[in-house]
């Protein structure tokens, strides 16, 4: 057995701890004690397709923000880290490090399929990034990812102690069955914490559910969209309608008139609105 499995059987590491939020406890359980060997993900493509393009997506991260990553102590990009915190041994293994203004980043490197959206990135590994950010110091994880093969998009992800509180409880409760042998529960809910105060690139975001003013902005923004195109077209038809030497085109109900610039300006004659 392999130094890095030791580790691994006896700390909560960056995967653990999303299988831990996703409530596989007892497959989890079972490999830190021993009992059966981790899926072997040899074959998998998705899990091989990111190994191969990691060290391509740091080098596109350091093009295009004009940074260097540098080696870690095992003379490869990757970063080691162990902590125990609270009591529980935890570790964090980060793609890749660098320094901008003389502060030390992180940066956590995926491919995922083009119908991925950042959002959702986000949200199934927020629980890897924050336990990185716990662990590592670093003061702000970069999460880079590559959608297929045409879309490449990163984001800034900060330390969010709420979120880390959350998901603490659950990283020490799945440690104590560890911790004394016990067997957990064969199944486990989903565990979910919101990333809406998680600041994203120095942002967070607002859950405007409970706005009663939003959301009637927010309907009527829904329902004349439809109409709000036929406006466009219907005015991009009318425009052509008009000729070079014309200085104007009528009829009852609207104008169009062309201005000393050239351009032409559109007005509903009174009491057409209302027919």
């Amino acid at each position: 057995m392999s130094r890095d499995n030791d580790i691994r059987k006896v700390s909560i590491g960056g995967s653990c701890a999303l299988r831990i939020m996703d409530g596989d406890w007892h497959g989890l359980w079972m490999e830190k004690m021993g009992y059966r060997e981790g899926a072997d993900l040899s074959k998998v493509l998705q899990v091989q397709l990111g190994v191969w393009t990691e060290e391509f997506n740091i080098k596109w991260f350091e093009k295009f923000n004009q940074v260097e990553c540098y080696k870690g102590a095992n003379g490869d990009y990757e970063h080691r880290y162990h902590y125990k915190w609270e009591g529980v041994p935890c570790r964090a293994t980060l793609d890749a490090e660098f320094k901008m203004r003389g502060e030390r980043y992180g940066l956590e490197c995926k491919h995922t399929n083009e119908r991925a959206t950042m959002r959702k990135q986000l949200e199934r590994y927020m629980p890897q990034l924050q336990l990185y950010l716990e662990i590592s110091g670093v003061k702000a994880m970069y999460f880079a990812n590559i959608f297929g093969n045409s879309r490449y998009e990163y984001v800034k992800v900060a330390k969010d102690d709420q979120y880390l509180e959350q998901m603490f409880v659950h990283l020490k409760e799945f440690w104590g069955y560890v911790e004394r042998k016990e067997e957990p529960p064969q199944s486990m809910p989903h565990f979910s914490a919101s990333i809406d105060q998680v600041p994203i690139n120095d942002m967070v975001a607002r859950d405007a559910t409970s706005d009663n003013y939003f959301a009637v902005r927010a309907a009527e923004y829904i329902s004349t969209m439809d109409a709000a195109k036929e406006h466009e077209a219907a005015k991009k038809d009318l425009k052509g309608m008009v000729g070079l030497d014309e200085r104007e085109v009528y009829n009852d109900r609207l104008s169009i008139k062309r201005d000393v610039r050239g351009a032409l300006r559109f007005k509903v004659k009174k009491g057409s609105r209302a027919e």
